[in-house]
């Protein structure tokens, strides 16, 4: 892309956008001119067009996002039809296996669930098509990284912030490349309390026809009731039949 094609503004505006989450929902300006980067008076004028256009509300100290913003990614769902396709493959998994069951592709360094079938909350978080996870420490981040060239999954981990989220989190990279290639040799990654304590969960690589991987699929389950090293013996089976359905629909 040549540099007069770039609009800095937009992409700024994008940045504060994105400062928003579940943890940080109301950003005054000085908050989110800490998270983005940005200097403040960029961020005031960002936040305030965003206002002004109805995505976002102030109350003259803190910005929120309106639900307008929905339409943004709205637009990708819609123009997606992968959500639409998995869906009901998720539910007839999640009803068999009696656990949660997700999609999900890659974004950068991290996962964005792009459906999921809940039986239970399993983490503290609450995870809904959009949400994101590091790839690094989430099986279908494990999954979608061990599809990738070796390099460039060396890439993504290098530009990741490789923190331990719980004790058993692994956060070498040399550790995670060796994890990744045991991954791509099963099949299938498993993942012990390493995103969050008392989460286990197990996922398949969802590819299409022309066998390459678009997406992830899998399953969470406490790991009070299910042991980790259980979780091929349990539920690989039923990750495979829902892959296999899946593979000539999608594209």
């Amino acid at each position: 892309m040549r540099e007069t094609d770039f609009v800095s503004g937009f992409a700024r505006g994008l940045r504060v956008i994105e400062a928003f989450g579940e943890a940080q929902p109301r950003l005054s300006i000085a908050d989110a001119a800490k998270i983005t980067g940005l200097d403040r008076a960029t961020v005031r004028r960002s936040l305030l067009t965003l206002s002004e256009l109805g995505y976002a509300d102030y109350d003259g100290k803190f910005f929120t996002l309106t639900p307008r913003i929905l339409r943004l990614g709205h637009a990708y769902l819609s123009a997606t039809p992968l959500p639409t396709i998995v869906q009901p493959y998720l539910d007839q998994l999640s009803e068999k296996a009696g656990q949660s069951a997700s999609a999900s592709v890659l974004d950068g360094t991290e996962i964005v669930y792009v459906a999921r079938a809940s039986q239970r909350r399993v983490m503290s978080i609450n995870l809904t098509p959009g949400s994101r996870l590091p790839a690094y420490c989430a099986s279908m981040g494990r999954v979608l990284l061990a599809a990738l060239p070796e390099p460039e999954a060396r890439a993504i981990l290098a530009r990741s912030e490789l923190r331990a989220n719980t004790p058993k989190t692994k956060t070498d990279p040399e550790e995670l490349m060796t994890e990744l290639s045991r991954v791509r040799a099963q099949g299938y990654a498993i993942i012990d309390q390493e995103l969050e304590l008392g989460l286990c969960s197990i996922a398949v690589p969802l590819m299409n026809a022309r066998n390459q991987v678009i997406a992830a699929l899998n399953i969470g389950a406490p790991a009070a009731h299910v042991a980790a090293a259980e979780l091929a013996e349990r539920y690989l089976l039923l990750l495979k039949e829902t892959q296999a359905a899946l593979r000539p629909l999608v594209q």
